[in-house]
């Protein structure tokens, strides 16, 4: 690869990164600031009902972990696939809302964030700036 390409995938990366750890965050925070909602997400979305305030809380802290961990670079192939799996099954068990795509029209923009997230899984090793996982390379 050019080193102007390089350069020009490695910000690509870099802002994928970011703005797609910018909403895992959030989510994480919904769960351990709000965990009334985490818990009917829980209950409409995967037939968890009844999980307690703590759990919930101690999920969001978690995943608020892995998502850090992903926004720093750190242990790229655990904290990548981490999010990538996080988020794939989330896309996947909310798709009853596809069904009826005018009236769910917001659950659609989980899919380009599944392909960013694969795009970024797949491209970790070119990942490297404000990464703190290493430069390594992949030939």
């Amino acid at each position: 690869m050019t080193d102007h390409l390089d350069r020009k995938l490695a910000l690509s990366l870099l802002l994928l990164r970011l703005s797609l750890g910018l909403v895992m965050m959030v989510w994480a925070c919904d769960k351990m600031f709000n965990p009334d909602h985490g818990g009917a997400v829980l209950q409409s979305f995967y037939g968890l009902a009844g999980v307690g305030e703590q759990v919930i809380r101690g999920l969001g802290i978690v995943q608020a972990l892995i998502v850090l961990a992903f926004l720093l670079g750190l242990a790229r192939t655990f904290s990548y696939g981490a999010v990538l799996l996080m988020h794939a099954v989330t896309t996947l068990v909310s798709w009853s809302a596809y069904l009826d795509p005018l009236k769910n029209i917001l659950f659609f923009s989980a899919w380009p964030m599944l392909a960013g997230l694969i795009a970024l899984f797949l491209l970790r090793d070119h990942d490297r700036i404000a990464s703190l996982g290493g430069r390594r390379r992949s030939g």
